[in-house]
């Protein structure tokens, strides 16, 4: 299978998922997740990326991600990767690869679906049968939406800052809608495009991404192949 190529684009959410090798195990005691945790925060800040979500589950990581210059996370991905392999190398003598070779990445059209990759990202560790809610999950961004623990990983999106004029008011409809259920379908979806490095968003969303890269950003369709028009701006 061709390498899905990079959206090499800025001031765009994307859904960023990192597996271990083979689905193995990445983190193995309570101090690795706090590792990592503490390397995203500086990487993040010195590639220009700002993560707004994320959940490190046993073999996989979720982040939401906007990167604030072209090239910034990638940059960050490698930065995190290459810290936390050779911690993990180090503490528990081991040589080799940790993660599979490239993470994948899904723009998000904010307006339509960036609340819903919150939610599908802090309920994780819900629908992995790991805890019956997701404030017993420590390695989450959850407290922090949910009950304005501070995160210095996190920098807040300004639709989340839109639920509410206060904190408290923020953080108590964000409970009501992280908790109100997400339709399988729309479940389906966010997988199905994540794995696929394709966009989440409506066709209005797919047209503007595809005018800006100049190629296609759904899925392959038998026949004679849409065509894209050029657009400078976005």
């Amino acid at each position: 299978m061709p390498r899905q190529p990079r959206y090499n684009l800025c001031d765009l959410p994307q859904h960023v998922i990192a597996r271990g090798n083979d689905r193995q195990v990445i983190f193995f005691s309570p101090g690795d997740y706090a590792y990592y945790l503490k390397q995203l925060a500086v990487v993040a800040q010195r590639n220009d990326c700002l993560i707004h979500c994320y959940v490190l589950m046993t073999n996989h990581v979720h982040l939401l991600v906007t990167p604030q210059l072209k090239g910034g996370l990638s940059k960050m991905m490698q930065g995190i990767g290459g810290r936390y392999v050779r911690y993990i190398n180090r503490r528990y003598d081991r040589t080799g690869t940790l993660f599979e070779g490239r993470y994948k990445a899904s723009l998000v059209n904010s307006d339509e679906y960036l609340l819903r990759c919150y939610q599908y990202i802090e309920l994780n560790p819900v629908r992995a049968n790991i805890v019956t809610h997701p404030r017993y999950y420590r390695n989450s961004s959850y407290r922090h939406h949910a009950f304005g623990n501070y995160d210095p990983v996190i920098t807040q999106h300004e639709l989340y800052r839109k639920l509410a004029s206060t904190c408290a008011q923020r953080c108590s409809r964000y409970r009501a809608m992280l908790l109100a259920p997400q339709p399988e379908p729309e479940l389906d979806t966010i997988r199905k495009v994540t794995n696929s490095c394709l966009p989440l968003g409506n066709d209005d969303f797919k047209d503007r991404i595809e005018s800006i890269i100049v190629r296609s950003v759904r899925h392959k369709k038998t026949g004679r192949p849409r065509k894209v028009k050029s657009d400078p701006g976005f």
